[in-house]
């Protein structure tokens, strides 16, 4: 679930901040920089783990402030393809089933990966796993704040870094729609189609 990521950066450190040590200064603007953003293809930055390389530092004519390149290394949450999480039922939609796992929220499980037959309550907003017994059919619901279990089998990663506009063109229609169609930079894809899978309360002795 969680990696250490080797990065290098040029951290710059104002002179108001030269009487601390070096590797404190360098280490909170890292965390600054890094903490709960999503770098392009690494995932998720939760914290330094620690610095393992400084460089010489400069300082600019026109500005007084250090600057000093790093190598360091970063926790970041990015799970591997097919590994087991246990998160909770935010929101159901006709996308899927939306889960939390508590300072992620990004995770989708779409309905042609949730346990078959299954079907969207309108009345409820709720997924529902129709489960075939010899008595017939019982309705499971996917309730909002229920624990599930699921595997992640695809991830997607979206450029959210700012452009200019294409065109002369560009119009303000044009930013409300890009606000509204906002995509996450990071999205993990789950599936509960397999035994073992989706609600904990299935799979527990009540």
């Amino acid at each position: 679930m969680f990696v250490l990521v080797e990065m290098t950066d040029t951290v710059r450190i104002p002179p108001w901040q030269f009487e601390r040590k070096l590797n404190e200064s360098i280490a909170e603007e890292l965390n600054k920089k890094l903490a709960n953003k999503v770098v392009y293809n690494v995932g998720l930055c939760i914290c330094l783990y620690d610095i393992t390389k400084l460089e010489d530092s400069y300082i600019f004519p026109g500005d007084g402030a250090s600057h000093t390149k790093v190598h360091f290394r970063y926790v970041v949450f990015h799970p591997f393809l097919d590994e087991i999480l246990i998160g909770q039922i935010k929101s159901c939609s006709q996308d899927g089933v939306h889960v939390s796992i508590g300072f992620f929220d990004d995770i989708v499980i779409p309905p042609e990966s949730l346990q078959q037959p299954a079907k969207f309550d309108e009345a409820e907003q709720v997924w529902v796993w129709e489960y075939e017994t010899e008595e017939g059919a019982h309705d499971l619901y996917m309730d909002i704040g229920e624990e599930i279990r699921f595997r992640v089998v695809d991830e997607t990663f979206v450029d959210t870094s700012p452009t200019g506009p294409s065109s002369a063109e560009a119009s303000a229609s044009n930013a409300t729609e890009e606000v509204q169609k906002k995509e996450a930079p990071y999205t993990l894809v789950g599936s509960i189609s397999e035994p073992g899978l989706g609600l904990l309360s299935w799979w527990t002795n009540s």
